[in-house]
């Protein structure tokens, strides 16, 4: 008879590709977070006394994004650190703001375009390279 290994065993973990949950089952099945969409550049910062331990209904995810945010950071940089996928931390990051456990700051919206002309001597000049 074979000694099993000390600790834990979890069907749920596989050595080769990491945690096997579903997506959905991180966001109950939604696709879309309670609060409008959040762009991929957008910075999400902790509320400075924001406790997600006290809270009923988070789940792990929810307060590794809650530390993660003690500094600002954005939306894509979240999800690659965390090994989520996008619209995964989109849903989750709704739940947060909708509790007040975070911020989100959008980028400003492009107030001035360069004219057309402009555009296409940068373009001609580049060709002449």
């Amino acid at each position: 008879m074979r000694a099993e290994s000390p600790g834990p065993q979890h069907e749920w973990l596989d050595a080769a590709a990491g945690p096997v949950v579903r997506p959905y089952t991180l966001t109950g099945g939604r696709v879309r977070p309670a609060v409008e969409g959040f762009d991929l550049v957008a910075f999400v910062l902790a509320a400075p006394a924001a406790d997600p331990t006290g809270q009923p209904g988070l789940q792990p995810e929810h307060r590794r994004l809650v530390e993660r945010a003690r500094r600002p950071v954005a939306v894509a940089d979240l999800a690659a650190e965390l090994d989520l996928a996008v619209g995964v931390v989109r849903v989750l990051l709704g739940d947060l703001l909708a509790r007040g456990l975070v911020a989100v700051h959008e980028p400003r919206a492009t107030a001035y375009l360069p004219d057309e002309s402009i555009l296409k001597a940068v373009v001609s000049g580049l060709r002449a390279l």
